[in-house]
């Protein structure tokens, strides 16, 4: 697949830092040799890969200069104006720090100043230091490559960076919002975060987008130290008419433990590839995620959890639901490798499929190479459970209100684990709003 748009030229076009720039046209150069994915592949199968044409899309060309140009001319603070997530950011209740990202470049961002003078560091990756940003940039996203992380890289514009010192702990959550715009443009958002040795942090990245057409090509990097403790939650409610395709990827070393949770529940079509690799031992990996599509949506999920040292443990547990002409595909990879022994690992995925016409596909898989470890895996594709629906119909419960009731008792042992409990009543009451819609 070629693109008239996305040249090296146009990379090149974006400016900012010569490091920043050169790896934009070094990845632009490897687009015209790339094979692009099909269904045929594994990875992409019961996708919607096929329906992509990257000819619909153009890149956003604003000048990396001019990220900031709102608050240089005295505007109001992009957090307060429509640029995705106002209401989020304060639902989430009091935080550490916000960045906000419009089309992939970093327009504010602010961060507490204790934990300023402590070492901690936010800010846009075309504006940070390069000795900052450049050493952690593409590490883990690097070791799992596909086309579209290159396309990302060749026309990454900025993006998120945190970085918490050995020793700190962020005891609020900081709060990113990923915010797209523009009919056929496409954006590339990118959150790094680095968390030094016996560091804690929660981060939220909040992706949203207009009811235009648009591309998101997404890439999230974990860096979880020796000892760290991260929490992290994804959310993506873009617009009907987004293509969301994300990587995200965790590389969490000996000790250390990463929560990370997603919701999904908007655009057109929306693929994250969540993945964590275990690297040191006694590092730790829990991977939630509530998801429901209606219309014609379809949502994609595609795990990896790669034990690569021994005694490690994750644990999976993806709970979604879908009605009208929506589906949902869920595909799981628990990797043991050779030198993971003592090693535990579950992965659960569990679907409900409210109407006729809607669907849902469920794939797990385990490739097992040590001998002296704990694993399983489990899944489900069903409708509601008639005898749950009887039983609150036979106690005056109405079949709408029933089945409300069900679906989100569904959801709610993901729901009560999340990061951020200020914003489980707000997701709940999005879940909520689509039952709502089917029952009119």
């Amino acid at each position: 697949m070629t693109s008239t748009a996305f040249t090296p030229e146009a990379a090149r076009a974006l400016g900012g830092p010569a490091w920043l720039s050169d790896r934009r046209v070094a990845a632009a150069e490897r687009l015209a040799a790339l094979a692009w994915p099909t269904s045929s592949e594994e990875i992409w199968r019961y996708s919607r890969v096929d329906d992509f044409d990257l000819e619909k899309y153009r890149p956003s060309l604003l000048p990396i200069a001019a990220q900031r140009v709102r608050e240089d001319q005295g505007q109001e603070p992009a957090q307060e104006v429509a640029f995705g997530g106002g209401p989020v950011a304060a639902e989430a209740g009091e935080r550490a720090g916000l960045i906000v990202v419009r089309d992939g470049r970093v327009v504010h961002s602010d961060l507490d100043e204790a934990l300023e003078r402590k070492g901690v560091r936010v800010c846009g990756i075309a504006t940070c230091e390069e000795a900052e940003v450049r050493q952690w940039l593409g590490v883990c996203s690097d070791a799992s490559p596909d086309a579209f992380t290159v396309l990302h890289d060749a026309f990454l514009a900025g993006g998120a960076f945190v970085h918490v010192p050995a020793g700190v702990v962020v005891e609020r959550p900081i709060v990113v919002l990923h915010w797209a715009e523009g009919d056929g443009l496409a954006s590339f958002p990118h959150t790094l975060l680095v968390a030094d040795e016996n560091s804690e942090v929660t981060v939220v990245d909040r992706f949203s987008s207009t009811a235009t057409s648009h591309l998101v090509d997404a890439v999230v990097e974990l860096h979880v130290a020796q000892a760290a403790r991260v929490r992290y939650l994804s959310i993506q409610d873009h617009g009907p008419s987004t293509w969301h395709v994300a990587l995200q990827r965790a590389h969490v070393a000996r000790d250390a433990s990463l929560r990370s949770s997603a919701v999904a529940l908007g655009g057109d079509y929306a693929r994250l590839r969540s993945e964590s690799l275990l690297s040191g031992v006694g590092a730790e990996s829990d991977l939630l995620a509530v998801y429901y599509g209606d219309h014609g949506q379809m949502l994609d999920f595609r795990t990896l959890q790669d034990h690569a040292a021994p005694n490690t443990r994750s644990d999976l547990l993806f709970k979604g639901a879908v009605e009208d002409r929506a589906r949902s595909v869920y595909s799981g990879l628990i990797h043991i490798r050779e030198e993971a022994q003592k090693s535990v690992a579950f992965q659960t995925n569990r679907n409900l499929v409210l109407t006729e016409g809607a669907g849902a596909e469920s794939i797990p898989n385990l490739v097992i190479e040590a001998n002296d470890v704990k694993c399983s895996h489990a899944s489900t594709v069903g409708p509601i459970d008639e005898d749950q629906l009887y039983y609150l119909e036979s106690r005056g419960v109405s079949p709408e209100d029933a089945e409300r009731l069900i679906v989100l008792g569904f959801f709610d042992d993901v729901f009560d684990r999340l990061p951020v409990p200020s914003l489980v009543r707000t997701l709940r009451h999005a879940v909520s709003e689509k039952l709502g819609r089917l029952h009119g």
